[in-house]
């Protein structure tokens, strides 16, 4: 399994849509879900030889994608990219299948008390974010920025991240490498499009991966503890 850390933060409550909403204390990935783990997801490196020849789970994994999915940023230590939100999901089911933990996206209103880690005010950008300013059209390996208080990098800018809403509404948050310094920040929403897959030539489109939307990608979140 490749290696990820979950950092341990406390709960609280924070303010969504004027309203205020209650959190747990939650573990939340220290960093977006890297290639470096996603790969084994998608292309069942957890499976021995003989299992993939067999198709075992082949169908409750990612399908071959019609570009490459890094477009060419980088791979290892970068974030994974360009994964829809059914896949996230799927993910967190074989994630919490193979460690006995419940992993998952966060909510909205999770998604925003972790980003802001006890303060709503965005620090200066060039200092925690990956963004239009700074990121040469492109991701970069994470955890280069400062954390936030509490530890999680790359919350704003590289790339954003799915939250569920708990409808049928489908966006990502913070901002990513192609966002303005304006459409970076805790509130930063942008909602699935059909744009986002285009130039996918599937019909119906892939659930796996997004032709043309480089940007999202995958924060995890988990109430327990996490396995040693």
């Amino acid at each position: 399994m490749g290696a990820f850390n979950m950092v341990k933060t406390p709960g609280g409550s924070v303010t969504v849509g004027g309203k205020k909403v209650d959190v747990k204390a939650l573990w939340v990935s220290e960093t977006e879900v890297t290639w470096d783990v996603y790969d084994i997801f998608a292309y069942r490196l957890d499976l021995t030889p003989q299992q993939q020849v067999d198709g075992t789970e082949a169908k409750s994994r990612p399908s071959k994608p019609y570009l490459p999915p890094d477009r060419g940023y980088g791979h290892t230590g970068y974030a994974a990219i360009g994964i829809t939100f059914d896949s996230t999901n799927r993910f967190c089911e074989w994630l919490s299948k193979k460690t006995g933990k419940h992993y998952r996206m966060p909510t909205e209103a999770e998604w925003i008390y972790l980003a802001q880690a006890g303060s709503d005010k965005v620090p200066p950008l060039a200092d925690v974010a990956w963004f239009v300013d700074n990121a040469n059209d492109k991701t970069h390996p994470v955890a280069k920025k400062k954390p936030n208080a509490w530890g999680i990098y790359d919350t704003l800018g590289n790339a954003a991240e799915w939250a569920d809403t708990g409808d049928d509404r489908r966006f990502v948050c913070g901002g990513c490498f192609r966002s303005g310094a304006d459409e970076v920040n805790f509130t930063s929403r942008q909602e699935y499009s059909l744009d986002w897959q285009d130039r996918d030539p599937q019909l119906p489109k892939s659930k796996w991966w997004l032709s043309d939307a480089d940007f999202p990608g995958i924060r995890l979140v988990c109430e327990e503890a996490p396995s040693k």
